[in-house]
């Protein structure tokens, strides 16, 4: 009888290991209800049998930034007893609806919108895939990590988990006060929504593992808003050691976008505060967040600014990244071809050389003439051309292209420079035709595979070709650090050429070619543009 119930024991011991064993394991391939255990409980999320990815949507990476926590640094999640669902995206931060090319998917607009979302292909507790963190754009003002051209799924199903991560816009991100300073530990304000972002990145580092990522091989990327915050996390001391990759899709905090002054910050944000009627921060803070928002679209006010705070950016980032104390990780970085229109410039104005020449001597004034041989206009498509080329440069390819050269210069990183070219077609209700050019964020769906996701616009074949070589550059880059691979044209990285700097044109026909621009964008840094 002894004996029985000893071998009885041992059975029921074994059957607890087994049981806690899979429990504990991440995700299982085989269970449609994938587990995840974090440090601060455990998820469940969703499995979808048709793609074989299993996704997790809302998990809260930071507190909820609300109350007393209201332009606060982001502070350590709360941990939870059972199993916390993660089927459905958490709100979005509260945001004015500027853009309309977002599409949201987002469980309502909140301040309590610090979650993150992640899309893996785990099949066993024993995998190390790379990593890719995105941060959306739209200006530090709006965008979500719900929206379908950020999707996770297709660069999922190439082997790579996929994070896309929501963090703190405009007044609530980064409003800057003398106040704010004084009650803070490192005397710093501002840039909340830049902490946000590196508080999800200490996230991946402690949390990817459960979902079958490698935190040694983490890649930040963004587009726009979420590209300059790409820079700047690779030149912050607080982030620089959390990733080993970086991607940049048009723009930078360097150049004509570098951060101001936290002195002008701060006046900028006790402006705001008169304004909104309040004398104290314990009123700041009390003021319902939907009033706040529309005080933000008066005019005037400029609460939205990134700033050299002492500690996200202890100084310039056009210092850090010229002193070479970024992170010194491998970077894919480029622009697109119609960044911007030429009735930016002429103001809608009839694009004849007079009105051209006009329109730069109001914006240069004595400089016009040394603009007008960089950015020529002697007839109308001349005019439309440079005047185009103008406005892109002037709104964030002269940024990006500031940030690929110092980077290569003091980076000790391989950085490899692209220029997309491809226009996207027309719409498939046929209110437009195709685009001229690669607009502004133009690129995002073909980068990252979600040509699907958008129905407005009516893709091609040659879309999905395009799609198909420039996704798989960002697969390889982010696996490698390296863009080429089998079946992909040749990306050399960038190097003095024939006069100027090797660069990828991607398109219809992607192939490198030697950028000459630099002269105009050492113009733009002269005149301080």
């Amino acid at each position: 009888m002894l004996i029985a119930i000893a071998r009885l024991h041992q059975v029921l011991l074994v059957f607890l290991a087994l049981a806690t064993t899979l429990a504990s394991a991440p995700v299982l391939a085989d269970n449609p209800v994938p587990i995840a255990n974090i440090d601060t409980g455990r998820l469940s999320g969703i499995h979808d049998a048709k793609t074989g990815l299993n996704e997790f949507k809302g998990i809260p990476y930071a507190a909820p930034p609300i109350g007393p926590l209201r332009w606060k640094p982001p502070q350590p999640a709360a941990t939870w007893t059972g199993v916390r669902t993660a089927d459905h995206f958490g709100p979005r931060c509260m945001q004015r609806p500027l853009y309309s090319d977002m599409v949201f998917r987002s469980d309502g607009m909140s301040e309590d919108c610090l979650y993150l979302n992640v899309w893996t292909p785990m099949h066993s507790a024993n995998e190390k895939l790379p990593v890719l963190v995105y941060f959306y754009g739209g200006g530090f003002k709006g965008g979500d990590g719900s929206e379908p051209r950020y999707d996770g799924a297709s660069l999922a199903q190439r082997g790579i988990v996929t994070v896309t991560v929501n963090y703190r816009l405009d007044v609530f991100g980064f409003l800057a006060l003398p106040a704010l300073a004084t009650e803070s530990p490192e005397r710093a304000t501002g840039n909340y929504g830049l902490l946000d972002q590196n508080a999800a990145l200490r996230w991946v580092q402690r949390n990817i593992a459960a979902f079958g990522g490698d935190p040694g091989q983490v890649t930040i990327g963004g587009e726009s808003a979420g590209s300059m915050s790409v820079s700047a996390q690779m030149a912050s001391p607080l982030s620089k050691g959390l990733m080993q990759r970086a991607i940049g899709e048009s723009g930078a905090m360097l150049g004509n976008l570098k951060p101001e002054p936290l002195a002008l910050a701060e006046r900028d944000g006790e402006a705001f505060a008169q304004r909104v009627g309040t004398h104290s921060l314990e009123q700041l803070r009390a003021m319902d967040a939907n009033v706040l928002l529309k005080a933000v679209d008066e005019k005037g006010v400029h609460v939205s600014r990134l700033t050299i705070d002492g500690y996200f950016l202890p100084q310039s980032t056009e210092v850090i990244y010229q002193a070479g104390k970024q992170a010194h990780i491998p970077l894919l970085v480029g622009s697109n071809s119609q960044e911007g229109d030429y009735t930016d410039v002429l103001d809608d104005k009839v694009p004849t050389p007079a009105n051209y020449r006009a329109a730069m001597e109001q914006r240069l004034g004595k400089r016009a003439s040394e603009a007008l041989k960089l950015y020529p206009g002697q007839n109308e498509a001349e005019v439309k051309t440079s005047a185009t080329a103008f406005a892109g440069d002037r709104f964030i390819a002269f940024s990006t292209w500031r940030w690929m050269n110092l980077h290569r210069q003091t980076g000790q990183a391989p950085v490899y420079y692209y220029y997309f070219t491809q226009p996207r077609p027309a719409k498939r209700d046929g209110s437009a035709g195709p685009d001229s050019g690669a607009v502004h964020s133009g690129e995002i769906e073909y980068a990252l595979g979600n040509l699907p996701s958008n129905d407005v616009y009516a893709w091609t074949a040659a879309d999905y070709r395009v799609s198909s070589v420039m996704e798989g550059y960002w697969e390889r880059f982010i696996k490698t650090g390296n863009p080429n691979g089998a079946g992909l044209p040749q990306w050399p990285a960038v190097e003095n050429k024939d006069g100027g700097l090797s660069r990828q044109v991607m398109g219809a026909d992607t192939h490198t070619s030697v950028d000459r621009n630099a002269a105009r964008y050492e113009f733009l840094q002269d005149s301080g543009i």
